[in-house]
């Protein structure tokens, strides 16, 4: 048997909603950053806490631990580059072969711990969606809250199910990433710093007729280097967050342009005149085209940098050790050992610039992620939640 309440309660939601839009309209145009971050975190780090959660640190802890042995297999390839091509240079072929047995088991450690990392990094980020998304879809379903959001769209497009099933996904699948790639960035900087300050040494030189003598040459050269790219990058890749927020809400208003083409076929909205219907989705079309090109632009711009970094990272390590090298300062395998340090160390310090789109990518979804949860919890001014019920609440973390 229907609920004969049920009208009436959703009148009772309109008259409520008509009160509610100006208020907020007002308040979503002037949303705050800062606080669409700490909304999203609000709900979102609840998957670190809880009895449950030491579950999770302990695949983090797993996570760290095979970072690590990647970095010491990484190691051990830097002193075998030298002692090969040492080995060349001497022409010694027992030497030759010792080291190409040694290349075996190091290939087979290497793949077998990034098969792994590959696993433990997605069963988090999966474990992480699944909570999240769940937690996003209950508060937007509870007392009602999908119905009075949706008379509110009328002014505000916030499209929910686009903001939970692909901006939940990049809010929670990036952060994982990120974490580690710094963690690997950090001890690899430290660890090939001091390879190439051991190897490396000192330069002498001549400057307007004086001799001058730079101590750890090659790592005071990778500091300058790869500031002056990660500088590039900022100053070229600043305003991609923007761009991608404005993109995702041309895809989001597109597919809900879709959408009303299908419920039209279906009789759950009126029927427009042909021309309004491809009118709207062609609109739409236009719309997320037009921010694909300015992305385009963007990114190209970004390659400039990221792509010219790329080829000449190794090259500049190679020829700032040629003088020593030349001079016989440095035996072959050590020229390989160095250049190979300062691309990883120039690697390590540029970690930026090579994640500049997916960070941007990641920081408008977390807002919008954020934006969606901040527009529910003003949902409940006309609810009869209390307000200390405006959040999502914690539930134990279980993995998949």
């Amino acid at each position: 048997m229907k609920d004969r309440r049920a009208p009436a309660l959703r009148e009772i939601n309109r008259e409520v909603t008509k009160h509610f839009v100006l208020v907020f309209v007002m308040t979503e145009n002037s949303a705050n950053p800062h606080q669409e971050w700490s909304r999203f975190w609000e709900s979102a780090s609840g998957f670190w806490r809880g009895l449950a959660a030491w579950r999770v640190w302990l695949l983090g802890a797993a996570l760290i631990g095979i970072v690590m042995m990647q970095l010491y297999v990484q190691f051990r390839f830097n002193y075998w580059n030298r002692d090969f091509f040492d080995a060349l240079e001497g022409r010694d072929p027992s030497h030759l072969q010792a080291q190409v047995l040694l290349f075996v088991p190091l290939c087979g450690a290497s793949v077998a711990l990034a098969v792994t990392s590959v696993w433990g990094r997605m069963t988090m980020q999966r474990m992480w969606r699944r909570w999240l998304a769940s937690h996003v879809i209950d508060y937007w379903i509870d007392n009602e809250r999908y119905f009075r959001l949706a008379q509110v769209q009328g002014e505000v497009e916030m499209i929910p199910e686009y903001r939970i099933a692909e901006d939940v996904r990049i809010a929670t699948d990036a952060p994982i990433d990120f974490a580690l790639g710094l963690v690997s960035s950090l001890l690899t900087a430290i660890i090939f710093i001091q390879i190439l300050w051991n190897v490396g040494g000192g330069l002498a030189f001549s400057l307007l007729g004086y001799e001058a003598w730079l101590p750890g040459y090659l790592v005071i050269s990778v500091v300058v280097y790869s500031g002056m790219v990660t500088v590039a990058m900022i100053l070229v890749g600043s305003p991609l967050t923007r761009v991608v927020q404005i993109k995702n809400q041309a895809e989001a208003e597109l597919i809900t342009a879709a959408h009303l083409v299908r419920d039209i076929g279906e009789g759950a909205a009126p029927i427009p005149r042909e021309t309004e219907i491809k009118g709207g989705v062609y609109q739409a079309l236009r719309d997320v085209l037009e921010q694909w090109r300015r992305l385009c632009w963007r990114l190209m711009r970004m390659t400039l940098v990221s792509h010219s970094n790329t080829l000449l990272a190794p090259i500049i390590g190679l020829i700032l050790c040629a003088p020593k090298f030349l001079a016989g300062g440095m035996t072959l395998g050590e020229l390989t050992q160095a250049a190979a340090a300062f691309t990883l160390v120039q690697g390590a310090f540029n970690w930026l610039v090579d994640n500049f789109d997916r960070v941007a990518g990641w920081v408008s979804s977390l807002e919008r992620v954020g934006g969606l949860l901040l527009s529910l919890d003003r949902l409940n001014h006309g609810s009869s939640l209390p307000a200390h019920e405006t959040t999502i609440p914690i539930e134990p973390v279980t993995p998949i």
